[in-house]
């Protein structure tokens, strides 16, 4: 192979290994406490932490959050056990909890959609079990020993908030061996030992693109023995090979041609994530870019990565659509030196049977510090509509006046884009007959 043949591989691989890899140092992160710790939004592993508000400008843990759900999140390793997960009755409010494998995708979701109020409880199981389930548990079954719950309950603000708390209380994991039919029963540990050395500032996406070559695939490599790539896989890890890339494999008897050209694929992995994602935003509809497909990425790896990268935790289409928009109505980037108006005519509000929202980000993809403390606006936030039944929405750095400001989205004083987030679409949403209007730059 040449050296910009093996480069080229080598991008690729890097591009097919980032869903695991990002896996890996999220979930170090994220775990790396004695005990539950709510506040610092972490938790051991196979436990639950709860996010008892919903994020602020300080959380940098994952790219792309929401101001609209309280998060219960776990990370799990099922190469012990299973784990039971018992679930609350929860009325008429919208929930979902859905399982992400270590590559990205959603191999379970349970959550109103698909069970009405109340659902479970449900025994989460690894590629390797293969015993019974025992009577009185639903099974729920990852090709993968690393999986991440993010479970979410839709508040409508602070108010609402320590009901949301309730319901997250009785959101548990208890491992199979301790499941006597009550999650009463069981109590997590606390005083677990945390790794030497372990770092929980960093977000991870930047350890992640920090990494060598050489550590990059050493651990994609490591991660893939219990966390086995899909069959479907196959032609892709047939190529990869050639570099040393495979499930347990050794990087050491690699010669200092492909050892650079694997250090090269790491140097240029950031950069061609977004180039990928300028270049799927850039074949919008009116200013949006509709990311369909989330969540069962098939191998289409590219899109795996970029989501990866921009939306890690992104749900199925059929619980949630994540309209993006980086440009305004005629393709101008979107900047809080200038204001904007998003406008819903009467009756062609988001088509929902959960809710929605729109969410603001800045240049970084986290939320941007502002006067109100408010990330997304939508329709629990008391807006107010115009007399012909309209609803304006206006977008801007300054606050836009008191008989405005209850619709207003704040921005960052510099580059932004914004989500509208559709939980449980409405079929034209979900078939592309209905999309958003455009961003128009007032000023």
């Amino acid at each position: 192979m040449t050296d910009e043949s093996m480069e080229k591989l080598a991008t690729e691989a890097w591009l097919y290994g980032y869903p695991l890899v990002t896996a890996a140092l999220t979930k170090r992160s994220m775990t790396a406490v004695p005990a539950r710790d709510d506040a610092r939004r972490k938790a051991p592993v196979n436990q639950f932490c709860y996010m008892r508000a919903t994020p602020d400008a300080s959380f940098t843990e994952v790219v792309s959050p929401n101001a609209d759900t309280l998060y219960s999140s776990a990370w799990l390793d099922l190469s012990e056990q299973p784990l039971v997960l018992a679930l609350p009755e929860f009325g008429d409010r919208f929930w979902m909890v859905p399982i992400l494998d270590a590559w990205s995708d959603v191999c379970a979701v349970v959550g109103q959609r698909k069970n009405g109020p109340s659902a479970g409880p449900f025994l989460i199981v690894g590629p390797s079990w293969s015993e019974a389930t025992p009577p009185g548990l639903t099974l729920l079954k990852s090709p993968t020993t690393v999986n991440w719950i993010i479970a979410r309950y839709a508040t409508s603000g602070p108010s609402d908030f320590p009901a949301v708390n309730r319901l997250q209380d009785a959101t548990r994991l208890i491992p199979l061996s301790e499941w006597t039919g009550n999650p009463d029963d069981y109590s997590p540990p606390t005083d677990l030992p945390v790794p030497a050395g372990a770092e929980t500032t960093t977000p991870p996406v930047d350890k992640v693109h920090a990494l060598s070559g050489h550590d990059y695939f050493t651990l994609l490599n490591q991660m893939m023995v219990d966390n086995p790539p899909d069959p479907a896989d196959a032609p892709i890890l047939g190529r990869l090979a050639k570099l040393g890339i495979a499930p347990g494999a050794s990087l050491d008897d690699l010669s200092p041609e492909e050892l650079a050209a694997l250090d090269a694929g790491a140097r240029s992995g950031p950069e061609t994530l977004r180039t990928l994602l300028a270049r799927a935003e850039s074949a919008n509809s009116g200013g949006w870019t509709v990311h369909r497909g989330l969540g069962d990425y098939g191998t289409d790896y590219t899109k795996r990565a970029v989501i990866t990268r921009f939306g890690y935790g992104a749900n199925l289409d059929a619980d949630a659509l994540y309209p993006h928009a980086t440009t305004d109505a005629d393709g101008r980037p979107l900047d809080g030196a200038h204001t904007y108006v998003l406008h819903f005519d009467a009756g062609d509000i988001p088509p929902v049977d959960g809710f929605w929202s729109l969410t603001m980000m800045n240049e970084r993809q986290l939320f941007a510090d502002n006067p109100l403390n408010r990330y997304a606006i939508g329709d629990r936030s008391g807006m107010g509509s115009n007399p012909d039944g309209s609803l304006d929405i206006y977008v801007q750095h300054e606050n836009p006046g008191p008989d405005r400001e209850r619709n207003w989205l704040p921005a960052p004083a510099g580059s932004f884009n914004v989500f509208l987030r559709l939980y449980w679409p409405q079929q034209p949403a979900l078939t592309g007959d209905w999309t958003p209007p455009t961003l128009q730059r007032t000023s």
